[in-house]
């Protein structure tokens, strides 16, 4: 069977390395290919390194039994389609190699040659290099072609992070199918240019640096600084903790070394590294759930320090032009788990920000205040940070959503990037359709920013909000050229009504959550035009409870009431370039949206609304019945004005509250007020 994508399939993958990393790499492979086949070979030099790789898998799959991440029976079947073994032979079949070894050049070099005998001319090989170019560490292989760095980031089974560095040589279609590839299992590949460290580890290892010299300076212990770099910089764990976890410092100390002479003088490995290295004992951090205190004056110090090295070390990347903002700002923030760079500088002030990396280098000259914020700040504006990004193939321009941590959320930001790329779309003479799709496979949109519409504080600006987003879709709606909504996954809320706004939708086949106005559960009502444009698609009898309801569908189901026209194996978006291509040359039929009144049934059925709010029901069937004897875009527009109206309700505070505090998945306890 094999794991298909752009043409070339996997039988079998290869992880050479069974040391840190390598196993949680041959873990996330397995989770996502043993469903469609494909073996995963693990190869070492060591039997110890082979059984201790094999007892962490184990160990994190019962723990995923244990949580209910994973059944019993999908452990099992992971565990058993991974091979460990030491004969390099065994990776002779393999499609796809990741070398996960040690950080040292011989012995990446010894690895390969072996590969390059052992394996087919058409296997792609990549090594998870942190910091070496793709030049150096493929320099001895004959076919460089097929090569490239593929970075994972701590943890490689969790963080869906993976930075794409094709050298020199590397041929593009070679890149662009390891792109496909990692966002196709779950990933969330950034392509880099070729550089030592790449994009995120400078960052990562200069936010270590930056903490270890503010220490050396007496601004505070360890201890102090890693509580406060943590809480300034939102930080998952604060910098010392991540390296006593990662096990880093040996690696971070060659890195820092390395890139004095590569990057910058700033970067060198502090006194205080070279010590905790000698004495072979962790940092002192603090422990779990220990309250470090710090008076005032000096955790701002120590704030202000940390922020304007942060700011400085990300303009610096952005400076060198090896990957863009928007990549930048979603590696960073994703990978590292720390603020996002822009975003804060935006909240902050550019100026504000500049002002804080040029102090830093008074204190430390050697460290570059970057060319892109002190433009920026001249300019007087924030930065634009691009979340929606358009690709044309051939006359079809393919528009993708990408926010990964929230699953493609939209909110005021995002809607506006849409607008703008439709409205270039509709001028653009070349491209005479659309396709409109998100990034990754869980999600094509997963809704409205919900602390967005917490944030509403009246009836009239609900009805606003509504009314701004109705806009954007209504422009999509009657763009003049077809739009095809390529649903790669959920699409709840906002994002089912941004898919009904498109000609035609289509879906990934086989999914067993694809849409639904979940809105109910939050206490409100559909804003973005539910209530109106569901009825007309599907019928009112399947509209009537999935909106009331808020339960969602499947792919097939969609697909039997009419939401969508097809459902998609393989490439979904070549899929949805070929269908709008297939609409224009007159080649297949989709209905257009029914603009005028429509019937309402006499036999609706009964619906059992279960804990939801029985105030905000009897709203949502008043403007769908209502609004059926509109034309459409009266009834849109009388959406925006009753949504609004559930702003008056306790039951809409209830709800956006309950999400808010406790997620998706905790009842809200409405009164029906």
């Amino acid at each position: 069977m094999g794991f298909e994508i752009l043409g070339r399939v996997l039988n079998q993958v290869g992880v050479v390395g069974s040391g840190n990393i390598g196993p949680d790499i041959a873990l996330h492979m397995s989770k996502v290919l043993t469903p469609h086949g494909t073996k995963l070979v693990v190869v070492d030099i060591s039997e110890e390194a082979l059984a201790s790789g094999q007892a962490r898998i184990n160990k994190k799959l019962a723990k995923g039994v244990e949580t209910g991440a994973f059944k019993e029976d999908q452990a099992k079947a992971i565990s058993s389609n991974i091979e460990f073994t030491t004969d390099y032979s065994r990776l002779a079949a393999a499609d796809l190699v990741v070398e996960a070894a040690t950080e040292d050049e011989g012995i990446k070099h010894r690895i390969f040659s072996e590969l390059e005998k052992q394996c087919s001319e058409s296997t792609i090989l990549t090594s998870n290099s942190s910091h070496m170019e793709p030049e150096v560490i493929f320099s001895e292989m004959k076919n460089k072609a097929r090569t490239a760095v593929t970075h994972y980031f701590f943890p490689a089974e969790r963080n869906i992070v993976v930075e794409v560095v094709p050298g020199a040589e590397t041929d593009a279609a070679t890149a662009r199918w390891l792109m496909s590839f990692y966002e196709a299992i779950g990933k969330a590949p950034v392509q880099v240019k070729s550089r030592y460290g790449y994009a995120v580890d400078p960052i990562f290892e200069g936010i270590f640096l930056a903490s270890a010299l503010a220490v050396e300076d007496g601004l505070g212990t360890v201890k102090e600084i890693d509580a406060i770099a943590q809480k300034t910089l939102r930080m998952g764990v604060g910098p010392f903790t991540a390296m006593n976890l990662t096990g880093g410092n040996p690696l971070t100390s060659h890195g820092l070394d390395v890139m004095h002479e590569k990057t910058n003088k700033w970067y060198r490995q502090p006194q205080i590294m070279k010590d905790v290295i000698a004495s072979g004992k962790p940092w002192d951090t603090p422990g779990r759930g220990e309250k470090v205190e710090v008076e005032p004056d000096r955790e701002k110090a120590i704030a202000d320090c940390m922020m304007g090295a942060y700011f400085g070390l990300v303009g610096q990347i952005l400076d060198t032009g090896i990957t863009s903002l928007g990549d930048l700002e979603m590696a960073v923030e994703t990978a590292l788990v720390v603020t996002p760079p822009f975003q804060t500088m935006n909240k902050l002030g550019v100026g504000e920000s500049l002002a804080l990396v040029r102090s830093y280098h008074e204190k430390h000259p050697n460290f570059p205040v970057p060319k892109c914020i002190e433009e920026q700040a001249s300019l007087g504006r924030p930065f634009d940070i691009p979340v929606v990004f358009r690709e044309d193939h051939g006359n079809v321009a393919v528009v993708r959503i990408r926010r990964p941590r929230v699953l493609n959320a939209l909110n005021s930001s995002v809607m506006a990037q849409v607008r703008a790329h439709f409205e270039a779309i509709q001028k653009d003479g070349a491209i005479e359709a659309a396709v409109l799709t998100g990034f990754g496979t869980k999600a094509f949109v997963s809704g409205a920013d919900i602390n967005e519409l917490a944030s509403l504080q009246t009836a009239d600006e609900a009805a606003a909000h509504g009314a701004a987003g109705q806009d954007v879709l209504n422009f999509i709606e009657n763009l003049g050229k077809p739009v095809i909504c390529a649903m790669n996954g959920l699409a709840f809320g906002g994002g089912n009504e941004l898919a009904m706004s498109c000609t035609a939708r289509i879906a990934r086949k086989g999914l067993r959550v694809l849409s639904g106005q979940p809105e109910p559960n939050l206490g409100i009502i559909p804003g973005y035009g539910g209530t109106q444009r569901l009825p007309r698609i599907v019928g009112f009898k399947h509209a009537w409870e999935m909106l009331r309801t808020g339960r969602p569908i499947s792919s097939a189901r969609a697909l039997e009431i009419g939401l969508i026209s097809r459902e998609v194996e393989g490439d979904l978006v070549e899929a949805g370039v070929m269908f709008a291509r297939d609409l224009l040359a007159g080649n297949v039929d989709v209905a257009p949206i029914p603009k005028d009144p429509i019937e309402v049934p006499g036999d609706l059925p009964e619906v059992d609304l279960g804990h939801l709010s029985r105030k905000i029901d009897e709203i949502q069937c008043r403007v769908i019945l209502e609004g059926a004897a509109m034309n459409l875009y009266e009834g849109l527009k009388h959406e925006t004005r009753v949504f609004g109206d559930c702003l008056d309700t306790r039951d809409t505070k209830i709800g956006l509250k309950n999400f808010i505090e406790n997620g998706p998945k905790v009842k809200a306890s409405f009164v029906h007020e």
